[in-house]
């Protein structure tokens, strides 16, 4: 059964990617969109993203079953706190923001005492992109959609979050926040750093204008992530401080340990090491087509 309306709060890539996959799999009757500015009211309806988007909150959300928060991780409790007056009893609220703990341990008692439930969940999908024109319908296909349940969760909500994300294309996996924070810190949140680490690097001017020059195909691939916005990832840093800096501490001892290697001018164990990575990757490319 369709829900009678899904809203989302924020229409950029990933809501605007939810509203236009909802729409085409008929997962709602209505799609509304909560939006910043004026302009994105008119984008929204031009791109068919909702059936009706509005700059008012209560608006917004009036009777909506399910709601998703789609918005930068360190406004998403205010924001909370203003539509939650205006939710129907039993009513389901999720996002999809990078990091888990933070707001799971905020968001759930919040909703709870207005009679509403959040569960936290996590599309691992996306892009440097922004904005509702680069919304896609089939962003989430295939995609694996974390969903982290607080020991408190009700079932009816967790199942409603899993159906939404089943529904849009994507694999719904059930894990802790804290696990969550711990794995997606290696897996995303160290790439990212790494490409806008590796590009501030390589391009910073002092180099000369021929470095630029000289960077190819192979180099603009590793820094696409750098392109994304810096404010999203700011605060996706500050909302998970420690998961990162293990991470990036793993990283340094593996870079060391390829240091020595170059240092010790060994071609076998370079190649060892290499050869170790190669069948990794190769492996879990094999792995994800056929997911």
């Amino acid at each position: 059964m369709p829900l009678d309306k899904l809203t989302i709060i924020g229409a950029g890539l990933l809501g605007g990617s939810i509203g236009l996959a909802a729409r085409a799999r008929g997962l709602a009757k209505r799609v509304s969109a909560l939006v910043r500015r004026s302009g994105s009211v008119a984008d929204c309806q031009a791109l068919g993203i909702a059936d009706e988007a509005t700059l008012d909150p209560a608006a917004a959300v009036a009777d909506a079953d399910l709601i998703v928060l789609c918005t930068p991780i360190s406004g998403m409790a205010g924001l909370a706190k203003r539509i939650l007056p205006n939710l129907k009893p039993g009513a389901v609220v999720t996002d999809v923001g990078s990091t888990k703990q933070q707001l799971v341990s905020e968001l759930t008692p919040l909703c709870a005492g207005a009679g509403t439930h959040f569960v936290g969940s996590h599309p691992m999908a996306g892009s440097e992109q922004t904005g509702p024109n680069a919304a896609r319908a089939d962003l989430f296909e295939g995609a694996a959609c974390v969903v982290t349940p607080a020991d408190t969760t009700d079932a009816g909500a967790l199942a409603a979050v899993n159906a939404l994300w089943a529904g849009l294309g994507s694999c719904p996996l059930e894990m802790t926040p804290s696990l969550h924070d711990l794995l997606v810190a290696r897996c995303s949140h160290l790439p990212h750093l790494l490409a806008s680490a590796l590009a501030k690097r390589v391009l910073d001017p002092a180099h000369g204008e021929q470095q630029a020059q000289l960077c190819a195909t192979g180099f603009r691939d590793m820094t696409r992530l750098a392109a994304g916005s810096p404010v999203m990832w700011r605060d996706i840093v500050g909302s998970n401080r420690e998961d990162i800096l293990a991470a990036i501490d793993e990283f340094a001892d593996e870079l060391g340990q390829l240091r020595g290697l170059i240092a010790g001018d060994s071609p076998e164990a370079i190649e060892a090491w290499l050869h170790q990575a190669k069948v990794a990757r190769d492996d879990w490319g094999r792995s994800a087509a056929n997911d």
